[in-house]
Order: structure tokens, then sequence, then C-alpha cells
């Protein structure tokens, strides 16, 4: 099967649009399928780079990493006569904005179905380009509504992404199938003296044990609500480490805001990490902590689990199957059950032992592997209904 893979975004490091495509196009051709990748370049310039085509665009400063492609040039029209030529079977779009064009113009050239994953709910990033909350509801579904009449099969990572399109009126064929994780990276353990040294190179103290949060420092991730309940935490146990792996535009008023809390020593950013190195950031954490409800799946929850880590996480629908709880974690609503929740791993290592082994059985059902045979399965239902459709 030649499958062809448009996103806007494919470089950025921590982000689970790229996580999901990266996954995806590495199983597929391990299942011997020919994959090309078309996504916008961080540069000026249009090219190629064995069988992913960028073409060219510019930043645009609306949120870290966003880039909008540049009018039409001779090299980037030669890419796209390129892929037309090839004559995908299917084309999967990751993306609504800017490389939905080519998918669709290239769906329409060549006759493949399209299918597209949603992947992010835009109601909670509307604020970086509209201070009206009730207008940018409504533009968001609008957009998706007409954004998505024309594909042929909606992939939804999690049923509370399916009930949003819904909501959103969007009456296509809608598929719900989990995006994966690569669990070989995630199942190996550093040792207790790899530990020990990283945590030393970062400053944590000995004594002390690892809150953790992973992932991009955005607004719309309710980090600051993490922090207020970190300071009010720390009262009851002051051992305490927050360690916020990941980079963003909300760092700065983060860190700012640990500064007026008085707990700035006992936070730690680290930036940006390499995507080989994720794991072992997990593993320093002794509990994985999250107030986002921004979520349509997060991949973070569940690699963390498959780092052997219980999860303590304000609740949401997408938190269903991925939190056992009181078996692998908590989920919490209020500042006094998050408290609550706390006391309870931090103060019984009996099991937070049982509850780690818990997250990495929950985490073994989200292998990459079975992501992409069930996404193999999604393209050949497509290819059908188009085939069918043409008698």
């Amino acid at each position: 099967m030649k499958v062809l893979i448009t996103t806007d975004l494919y470089t950025t490091a921590t982000n689970g649009v790229v996580t999901s495509v990266k996954n995806l196009s590495r199983e597929l051709m391990e299942a011997g399928h020919e994959v090309r990748i078309l996504t916008l370049s961080d540069t000026v310039h249009s090219h190629k780079e064995g069988n992913i085509y960028y073409i060219h665009s510019l930043p645009l400063k609306i949120y870290p990493d966003v880039r909008m492609p540049l009018p039409r040039s001779a090299h980037s029209q030669e890419l796209l006569r390129e892929i037309i030529a090839w004559k995908p079977d299917i084309i999967h779009s990751q993306c609504e904005f800017f490389s939905f064009h080519y998918a669709r113009r290239i769906a329409k050239r060549t006759g493949a179905p399209l299918v597209h994953t949603y992947h992010t709910q835009y109601e909670q990033y509307v604020s970086y380009v509209m201070p009206g909350r009730w207008a940018g509801d409504f533009l968001v579904k609008t957009f998706s509504r007409v954004r998505l009449k024309k594909v042929d099969i909606i992939i939804a990572p999690t049923a509370k992404m399916k009930q949003v399109l819904e909501d959103y009126g969007v009456k296509n064929n809608i598929e719900i199938v989990p995006s994966g994780i690569s669990l070989q990276q995630h199942q190996g353990r550093m040792t207790g003296d790899e530990r020990e040294q990283m945590r030393q190179v970062l400053g944590i103290p000995q004594e002390h044990k690892v809150v953790l949060n992973l992932g991009r420092l955005g607004t719309e991730k309710n980090l600051d609500e993490v922090v207020r309940l970190f300071a009010l935490q720390l009262r009851r146990h002051p051992d305490l480490t927050l360690l916020i792996v990941g980079d963003g535009p909300a760092r700065e008023k983060l860190s700012q805001q640990a500064r007026e809390l008085g707990i700035s020593d006992h936070v730690i950013f680290t930036g940006m990490v390499e995507p080989d190195q994720v794991q072992k950031y997990y593993q320093l954490g002794d509990v994985f902590v999250s107030a986002s409800t921004s979520e349509t799946q997060g991949l973070t929850y569940i690699e963390a689990a498959a780092n052997g880590l219980p999860l303590v996480c304000r609740e949401d629908p997408c938190l269903e199957g991925v939190i056992a709880p009181g078996e692998n974690g908590y989920t919490y609503n209020s500042p006094d059950e998050f408290l609550d929740e706390m006391d309870k791993v931090l103060e019984d290592p009996d099991w937070c032992v049982c509850a780690g082994q818990k997250s990495e059985q929950i985490a073994a059902k989200y292998g990459k592997e079975q992501f992409a045979q069930n996404i193999e399965a999604v393209y050949e239902a497509a290819i059908q209904a188009e085939e069918t459709a043409a008698v």
C-alpha cells in the first residue's frame, strides 16, 4: 500500500502529533508499506529528504512551532507533482490547517481516499488568537465541521474526541483508534546509580521524592494549577521536588509563579529534552501529575504509566482506561482531593510498587504495533468504500 501522511508538524520534539506520525510511519514501513510524508519546512526553502517532502514556510507567531506555507514556488510545485505522479493509495492527514490543503488537492488529483486524524481540541487554544471565548468556540466548531465535510473517514484517538466532533455537528464516519507509543523505549530501566547521577546533575536533593510533569508548557496545559497545588502539598510534605520537563510559552510565567509562591528551591525546569532520552526523565519521578483538560488522548499519561509511575491527574474523559482509580493512580476535581490523593501516594511506598506494576500493564495495550494495525484496517475500509462507490 502507498501511504501519504500530511502534517503541519514533524520536527517538534515533544508533541503528540509528531510522536503519533513518527510511530505510525515507522510501523507501516516495517509492515512493508511504502510511506511518504508531506510537511512544512522549518526554512523558506522547499526540499526533500528521503521519503519526507518539506514545503517552504514562515513562522506564524501565534504559537511556537506553528508555520505557514509560502506562496507557490517552482520547487514546491515540483515536489507536489512528484507525489501526485507516485499515486498514493491512501492519504492520511494529521492537521486541519495548512497541510490539509495539500492533502485535499492530492486526493482530488489522484482519487485516493482521504483519512484524517483529529488530534486537537482547539477550544483550549483560541485564547492565543482571539480574546472572546464564545466567538472562538463558534469559530472552532464551524471551521471543523466545514473542513472535515469531504473527509472519507475521521479517526478520533478517544471516545472523548469522537463526542467533541459529534457535538460540533460533524456527520462523517468517525472511528476511534488510540494512538500508540514505543513501549520498547519505555520498558527499559535505569540502574540505581544512573538515576542517582541524573538527580545530582539536576540538583534534586537526595531525600526528596519527585513529582513529575512532562510535556509542552502551554497555558492550555493548566500547569499553573499544578504549581499552586504543589505549593500546598509542600506544607504537608516538605521533602518534595517538582520536576517540570519540557518547554513552551508558559515557562516564564510558571517560573515567576514559583518565585512568588516562595517554592523556587523545590521546582526544577529542565527545558526540552531529546526524544530518545525522555524515558529517563519519567524514571526520575515518583508520581506523575497533570491538571490538563485539553488532551484528546494524552500520550504523556500513557508514557508515564509505561515507565511504571502512579498518576494523579485532573479528572478528564481522556483518562478512561489509563487511570484505574485506587489501582495505579487517582483523579481529582478539587484542591482538597488532589492533596488527599497525593498523601496516599507519598505515604504508602508498598502501594506505589503495586501501582507502578498496574500502570505498566495498562500501558501495554497502547503499543505502536497495535496502533499501526488498527490504522491499516481503517485504510483498507476507506479504499474498499472508494472502490465500491466507483462500481
